[in-house]
């Protein structure tokens, strides 16, 4: 009988090829080494010309005091993502994504005041797909102020998939939807196979934008 094969190392390309099939990695906590491969029966995903803005965050869009940036300081933004008391950044994951993000292949948005980072969300590109991982917030309502800016640029930029991985209230209200496995795959597919998107191939949109373009208000 021949031995059993070790799974290939992780690194950043098999990283890229996991997302190319669908799956994800996650760890059960941040001092726990091991990773393991996630591929949802039901995927979260945000339709780019359905973000819903309330009024509410209309205005707060329209008043925000915070100055917004890519990928000023994408370490940052992990590393805020991975405060928090239960997480599924460990170093390895963490190591993974700085390497992607040194390729091209991870980004991220960010709210600062002033010098302070304050909200922000990241994710992975390949193709014409985004993959969302993780978003935090230091002040009141920053993570859905990137989000709003997030999807209006990515659709901008050609983006046709911003993949949620999982539907969680909070992403719900915002105007995220579930779809089967199958759905997602078909539009992954679609996204791997139209050509590459670039996130830094125009810049950010301003405020007044971002609102306008969104009609669904409450």
């Amino acid at each position: 009988m021949a031995p059993p094969h070790d799974p290939p190392p992780l690194s950043a390309d098999l990283l890229l090829r996991a997302y190319a099939m669908g799956v994800f990695p996650m760890a059960e906590g941040r001092d726990d080494p091991r990773v393991f491969w996630v591929d949802p029966e039901a995927r979260g995903i945000f339709p780019l010309d359905g973000f819903h803005i309330s009024r509410s965050l209309a205005r707060c869009i329209r008043r925000c005091p915070f100055q917004v940036a890519l990928n000023r300081d994408f370490s940052g933004v992990v590393a805020a993502c991975a405060e928090r008391e239960e997480t599924w950044i460990n170093t390895t994951i963490f190591d993974l994504y700085k390497q992607l993000h040194h390729m091209g292949h991870a980004h991220a948005l960010e709210l600062w005041d002033g010098d302070a980072l304050v909200g922000g969300v990241y994710g992975v590109t390949l193709g014409r797909a985004f993959f969302g991982e993780s978003m935090f917030s230091r002040r009141r309502d920053a993570s859905k102020i990137a989000l709003a800016y997030l999807t209006h640029h990515l659709s901008n930029t050609g983006f046709t998939l911003f993949d949620t991985q999982f539907l969680t209230p909070h992403l719900a209200s915002l105007g995220a939807i579930e779809i089967s496995r199958k759905d997602y795959h078909d539009m992954l597919e679609a996204a791997l196979s139209h050509g590459v998107a670039d996130i830094t191939s125009k810049p950010l949109p301003d405020a007044q934008s971002v609102v306008q373009r969104r009609t669904q208000t409450s």
